[in-house]
């Protein structure tokens, strides 16, 4: 199992760039295609070297490094979708991406099943502070004598349940129920769902947790999930490419994005299928995650036509712990608010961002599992062109470790609850490796601390115990590592 937490991307050949498709303008066309192009020409990654200037790249040019053959963006000016375009490829041979192309969304699924569940606690179908064991039929979620884990517990990742995420299911291999994953039972490949830590102590990211949610949705309405979020946010928010079928539709699957590894090949058989849907299966566009984010910001700003009502809007984005609210990382610079979150399945990555005030952000999807990394390239790249006060890239001094230092860090390390990850060794040149054929320069920050230039990212390895440390969008972490080899 390789780290679950690394983001990456891919790509196929050249790219073809569709020409942009503004929904809402608010600059004159001269003044937005300007904006576009320097959006194009900004790409910045997370971290840059402390005294040197960021070093800028075009995105094709980081669409062939990465190997990720399509990209989707929508950027949010002012409360509204100011411009949305695609580049690159389906898959090669297929049609070009546009703004209407569907990609997974992956566990950006997460904060979109949130909201539809917020709106059955406001209907009085959910209670959010309640033993869910007293809501959920038939199954009930395993936890020690004396535990209770609430609805709120579940939608922050507090709950102490296990499994981390999903691998989803390759094409023609049989697909669980929603039971078969909570239970573990083939022909689920994941572990069974249950609580292992105290309930409330701890943040910690749990897709198992979310589809105990799934499950609540289904037993309380007694209708479908897909039904349910078709009702009460896919509808109503206007998400009109989007939907939660899993697998998708022959049909579909013509102009759909495929997915691609690290290298940029095609993912065998296509797009893998996610019974997990609260936490991993929603299909969609950056314009219908645009309109969605607005949504969220229309709920709270307490409008009168808000989807949802005012107490619960708050809860959704305030913190509980780890700068985690009710479906959203929250972040606070200056007073600024924003609320976002990340995706990553087999073959794509994304990331969405608004800020609540102002009504600014940005999402991105794409179809190569190195993805994450030009997402959040690109995040900076809109945060520079529109003046953002957060989500620009930091900078890190950089010093040099001796040969010997670097032979000791070098080996296997193993991440708890999250898989493994390696460190080599050149001629004390550290690198890291997240993910199979992939790995970077890994750089001194002083003499127990190391980053990377891809993400905001920091490994403390002192003689108190290896620890890793930073920011991911789904939330701040601090995860204990261990060497095996």
């Amino acid at each position: 199992m390789r780290m679950i937490l690394a983001i990456s991307t891919l790509i196929v050949g050249g790219c073809i760039a569709v020409p942009a498709m503004a929904e809402e303008d608010t600059q004159s066309p001269a003044s937005l295609a300007a904006t576009i192009a320097a959006v194009e020409n900004g790409l910045v990654q997370a971290v840059s070297f402390a005294g040197e200037p960021a070093k800028t790249r075009s995105l094709n040019d980081e669409m062939v490094r990465l190997h990720v053959p399509g990209v989707s963006i929508a950027v949010l000016d002012d409360g509204k979708i100011a411009w949305a375009k695609g580049y690159g490829v389906t898959r090669a041979g297929g049609p070009p991406v546009r703004p209407d192309t569907i990609f997974q969304a992956a566990s950006i699924s997460k904060p979109v099943a949130a909201f539809a569940t917020l709106q059955l606690v406001d209907r009085g179908k959910l209670d959010l502070d309640r033993d869910v064991n007293e809501q959920l039929l038939g199954w009930k979620l395993p936890a020690p004598a004396g535990h209770s884990v609430t609805l709120r517990n579940l939608l922050s990742h507090t709950a102490g349940t296990t499994v981390a995420g999903f691998p989803g299911y390759a094409a023609g291999k049989p697909v669980p129920s929603i039971e078969d994953v909570l239970l573990g039972r083939p022909p689920a490949i994941t572990e069974p769902v249950l609580v292992d830590t105290q309930t409330g102590t701890v943040w910690r990211y749990s897709g198992g947790g979310t589809t105990v949610v799934q499950k609540l949705i289904g037993d309380a309405t007694g209708q479908s999930f897909v039904e349910v979020l078709r009702e009460t946010v896919l509808g109503p928010v206007g998400m009109v490419h989007s939907s939660f079928a899993q697998p998708l539709g022959d049909k579909a699957l013509q102009t759909a994005a495929w997915p691609h590894d690290a290298a940029g090949d095609p993912i065998p058989g296509g797009p893998h299928t996610y019974p997990e849907l609260a936490a991993a299966g929603l299909w969609t566009t950056p314009s219908d995650l645009a309109r969605f984010a607005l949504a969220v910001r229309s709920a709270a700003d307490h409008a009168a036509d808000a989807l949802l009502a005012p107490a619960l809007a708050d809860a959704m984005l305030t913190p509980v712990k780890s700068d985690y609210g009710l479906g959203f990382s929250i972040r606070a610079t200056s007073g600024v608010r924003s609320f976002s979150h990340s995706g990553s399945n087999e073959g794509y990555e994304g990331v969405l961002i608004a800020f609540s005030g102002s009504g600014d952000g940005v999402v991105v999807m794409t179809n190569g599992q190195q993805g994450g990394e030009l997402a959040n390239e690109l995040v900076h790249s809109v945060a520079v062109a529109y003046g953002w006060p957060d989500y620009r890239s930091i900078e890190r001094p950089s010093l040099a470790v001796s040969a010997d230092k670097a032979a000791k860090l070098a080996g296997k390390y193993q991440v708890q609850n999250r898989g493994t990850f390696s460190i080599t060794a050149n001629a004390g040149q550290l690198s890291v490796s997240f993910k199979e054929g992939v790995s970077e320069p890994l750089y001194a920050m002083s003499s127990d601390a190391y980053f990377i230039l891809s993400r905001d990212r920091v490994f403390h390895i002192d003689a108190t115990g290896p620890t890793l440390k930073g920011r991911l969008v789904n939330g701040p972490f601090s995860i204990d590592f261990t060497k095996i080899q």
